[in-house]
């Protein structure tokens, strides 16, 4: 228990994590000045090049200083492979570690949120937000301007796509039937198209810098570098976080509510250790049950991906940089300049589009990169190669985190339970051989070299089968865990104003509430969960935008 002596601070509003959601959250509720606003961050610095420069995107995730370094438990249906389930431990958190893709989701995934319960997150409810955070910059690649933001905090831009595979990769898309689209963030996502991203003037433009670097300017914000243990509830209302900084117990009180914004994993782990989640396991820990929520840390859900892998004829990827002076080079061009190879993700091509015909909208996601290697930045292809990250966006399978003790040190258990169900076998199957259809057309004729992987003698069901079981890797998009929806339900772990069901002055505001993951990376929807929740606290709205239809009406006869 914390040392109630040692009050470390006070404030109306404590906020445990500064991550996508925590960092948009507290500029927001810091923002006029009323009220004051602690941020609870363990993580240290975000500056230095492994973080802001875009092109090193690699390297912190899979750094200790950087990362929680959460593994999955061994995953039953990929060959008991444990997963790496990278999550931000740094200012700005998941923002400062990721790939800096930017995609709002589907309009369909967000009127699903509200069928199911979360009323007032439809697409309409939520567009404002979207276009309160976005400072759009659409390079004169076209889209319209009316859907997007200009004025917001997150600077949203598109790479120079200069290497000629990303053309090919669009242009291959449209002759394989599908369509193209000039902004998939605007009035339709499904097609082939521009990546957008989140960097402004070659850096990374993470929460840290688009949102708390201007909070810590007022007086009435704090960031406090401590790990937060639990929240101290009494009486059934939360009053503060007990927590630990330089070995030294101690107290953050809060006046009106604390908000755990700590994480899909984390955040789940913080509400059981303060005794709200299933009440059999919390006994099982030796946790005094305070509400018994059995949903906390349930309906774990993730992007599954495969990198498919072509061979390139022609000496024009980003392989020729992949060396000791190619990449001297990059990051001196970037350190002087913040230009060059080093100032984009190089995910700068994508396509959304439906499996088969039927499908309501996209359930499909590309990312294209003019390189054959891991996200992890290991096994490169020896030689020249491109690659499209592929994966099925609506998996039916479900997860689950929970504790592994109850020491507050200790990481929780993850499991995924990724491919449970034959509809993922189904679906990944699909994503194969469609991704081999869209390679093979004429676009790429003048660089199509062999198929690295899975391999030309990768065809029937059993053997694309075996090849998922051993190289699908997470996109990195865990959700879920404290589901938002309608209080009566049981497994509902937050209403729609993000209050934690059975106690109060306690919300949810991250990733974790998602009914159900979205279209896409979900750096941008976990910003705006941040925003909107901050009106829902602060007793306003922005009023829903009912000015355009939401799906490309022609779905109905796609052949797809």
């Amino acid at each position: 228990m914390a040392n109630d002596q040692n009050i470390l601070g006070e404030a109306d509003y404590v906020i445990i994590g500064s991550g996508s959601a925590g960092a948009a959250l507290a500029y927001r509720l810091s923002e006029d000045g009323r009220h004051s606003v602690i941020v609870l961050e363990y993580g240290g610095t975000d500056i230095g090049p492994f973080i802001q420069m875009p092109g090193a995107l690699s390297y912190p995730m899979n750094m200790s200083r950087y990362d929680w370094g959460f593994k999955s438990e061994p995953e039953p249906h990929l060959n008991g492979r444990r997963l790496a389930c990278p999550r931000g431990k740094v200012i700005g958190g998941s923002s400062s570690i990721n790939g800096m893709v930017y995609v709002r989701g589907h309009a369909r995934d967000f009127d699903h949120w509200e069928a199911s319960g979360a009323k007032g997150w439809s697409y309409a409810d939520v567009l404002p937000y979207y276009k309160r955070l976005e400072n759009w910059h659409d390079g004169g690649h076209g889209g319209d301007p009316e859907w997007r933001g200009k004025d917001g905090p997150l600077h949203v831009g598109r790479g120079s796509r200069t290497n000629p595979l990303f053309k090919a990769f669009v242009d291959a898309g449209i002759q394989a039937g599908f369509e193209a689209t000039d902004d998939y963030n605007g009035e339709k996502q499904e097609g082939f198209g521009p990546m957008e991203q989140t960097v402004w003037e070659g850096r990374r433009w993470s929460t840290a810098n688009a949102y708390l670097r201007p909070a810590m300017k007022r007086d009435n914000f704090e960031l406090i570098q401590c790990f937060a243990n639990r929240v101290r509830i009494e009486n059934g209302r939360a009053v503060g976080v007990e927590v630990t900084k330089g070995g030294t117990d101690g107290l953050v009180k809060a006046r009106r509510e604390v908000i755990v914004s700590a994480s899909s994993i984390n955040s789940p782990k913080i509400l059981m250790l303060s005794g709200i989640g299933p009440a059999d396991h919390l006994r099982e820990h030796g946790i005094e049950v305070i509400a018994d929520r059995p949903g906390v840390g349930g309906n774990l859900q993730d992007h599954l991906e495969v990198y498919f892998q072509q061979a390139c004829t022609q000496p024009i990827t980003l392989f020729k940089y992949w060396n000791l002076f190619g990449k001297g080079y990059a990051g001196a061009e970037w350190t002087i300049a913040k230009t060059g190879l080093g100032a984009s993700n190089q995910f700068e091509s994508a396509g959304f589009v439906r499996s088969r015909a039927g499908v309501e909208y996209p359930d499909i996601q590309y990312h294209f990169l003019p390189m054959a290697v891991r996200y992890d930045g290991k096994a490169v292809a020896e030689g020249h190669g491109y690659q499209a990250h592929v994966g099925p966006m609506r998996s039916p399978s479900r997860g689950r985190v929970s504790l592994a003790s109850a020491d507050p040190s200790e990481a929780p258990k993850i499991l995924f339970n990724y491919m449970s169900t034959e509809e993922d076998w189904v679906d990944f199957r699909h994503c194969v051989r469609l991704t081999r259809e869209i390679f093979g057309q004429k676009a790429f004729d003048e660089y199509r070299g062999k198929e690295i992987q899975p391999g030309e003698a990768v065809q029937s069901d059993e053997e694309i089968d075996d090849f998922i079981r051993e190289e699908a890797e997470s996109a990195y998009h865990p959700c879920g865990t404290c589901r938002m929806g309608d209080p009566a339900e049981r497994n509902t772990v937050v209403d729609p104003f993000c209050r934690v069901v059975g106690v109060e002055a306690l919300r949810v505001v991250d990733s974790s509430i998602f009914p159900r993951i979205t279209n896409g990376n979900l750096n941008a929807p976990s910003i705006m969960v941040g925003e909107k929740a901050s009106d829902h606290i602060l007793g306003r709205t922005l009023s829903p935008d009912h000015s355009e239809p939401w799906i490309n009406p022609r779905w109905e006869t796609s052949d797809r």
